[in-house]
């Protein structure tokens, strides 16, 4: 694998998991009705089934940042 490939890796799997991430925002702050379904199938009131998806979508992110875009700075660095 050449360093551009790597590059051109890391900056299409940065979109598509921001793609994700950005769906997943919206289904939550758009959808009361999925909000509501969903805390009735698994039991949980609003308010934790809120922190919960707070504390999922921050670890998401920062998995993206770590793991997506920090070795991409790097490469786009060294190059």
């Amino acid at each position: 694998m050449t360093m551009e490939t790597l590059r051109h890796f890391f900056a299409w799997c940065a979109v598509i998991n921001y793609a994700i991430l950005i769906l997943w925002c919206l289904l939550t702050l758009l959808s009361p009705a999925w909000v509501k379904t969903v805390t009735r199938w698994f039991g949980l009131t609003e308010e934790k089934f809120a922190s919960l998806n707070y504390a999922g979508i921050s670890f998401y992110k920062l998995s993206i940042i770590l793991f997506n875009l920090a070795p991409y700075l790097a490469l786009r660095i060294m190059a």
